[in-house]
């Protein structure tokens, strides 16, 4: 029997699949997929050979979904049908985990996670939040399942719209910044692949420098922040722009979407 079975083949489905055949989670016998269109399934193929790739639900244990919002509540119910569930992870946005199990049925464990698109080449940040009949050891298999692909934080269900304010939207924030500052990069006299090459580099390395210690953001940033200095007078436009409220408003903004949605 296959160990877990990922219905949906997309690209968070595939980022799932490579890492946990990378990190020797299971191997390529352990996996089955379920993906319905033919041109992905033969890409699945082509790139996961010993993977087991349907368009067929089957009966099993353990399941990963991730399907289209829209998409879960027949998944759920198909997989009730066939019986012998035990947990379901489910990576569906705005889909909370009492809905999940009103289509499973009782006694089936769910857990929550909200990923994000880092998740695709491994770097992503995930957090997770257990259903009703979840038990601590389903939520550490839900973990090492999304550790193949980044870090994982655990969470209450309240604050799964929290995490898609901030980390679950927050590379489309970071990719505005190095828009901007390859924009600006340009605007004072640079090529724009020099600008881009600095200004991307510039981002990896300073979140890799936030993860290298205890140090805080404040900390590293007062760290090259000389008095009357030009990293000082560029903080101050940014201060004066009010940048630091507007990431604050919209990780507010996006988490209160996040809970319309899941209404």
């Amino acid at each position: 029997m296959r160990q877990l079975q990922v219905i949906g083949g997309g690209k968070m489905g595939e980022a799932l699949l490579g890492g946990l055949l990378e990190s020797g989670w299971t191997d390529a016998a352990g996996l089955r997929v379920v993906e319905p269109v033919a041109a992905r399934r033969a890409e699945l193929l082509d790139r996961f050979p010993g993977v087991e790739v349907t368009t067929d639900l089957a009966a099993g244990a353990d399941h990963l979904i991730a399907v289209k919002p829209g998409e879960v509540a027949g998944v759920c119910r198909a997989l009730a049908e066939l019986g012998g569930v035990r947990r379901v992870l489910s990576v569906a946005a705005g889909v909370p985990t009492a809905r999940l199990e009103e289509a499973l049925g009782t006694g089936v464990a769910v857990v929550r996670a909200m990923p994000n698109t880092p998740a695709l080449i491994g770097m992503g940040a995930a957090a997770i939040a257990a259903g009703t009949a979840a038990t601590a050891e389903d939520l550490d298999w839900a973990e090492s399942v999304l550790t193949a692909v980044g870090v994982v934080a655990r969470v209450e269900e309240s604050q799964i719209d929290a995490v898609t304010g901030l980390s679950g939207s927050g590379p489309a924030y970071v990719f505005l910044v190095a828009e901007a500052m390859i924009e600006a990069g340009v605007l004072v006299g640079l090529s724009r692949p020099v600008a881009e090459r600095l200004a991307v580099q510039t981002l990896v390395g300073s979140a890799a420098l936030l993860q290298s210690g205890d140090r805080s953001a404040a900390d590293r940033r007062a760290d090259v922040t000389s008095p009357g200095g030009t990293t000082a007078a560029g903080l101050q436009v940014l201060e004066r722009a009010a940048v630091r409220a507007a990431f604050l408003d919209a990780v507010a903004a996006a988490t209160a979407r996040s809970a319309e949605l899941g209404r």
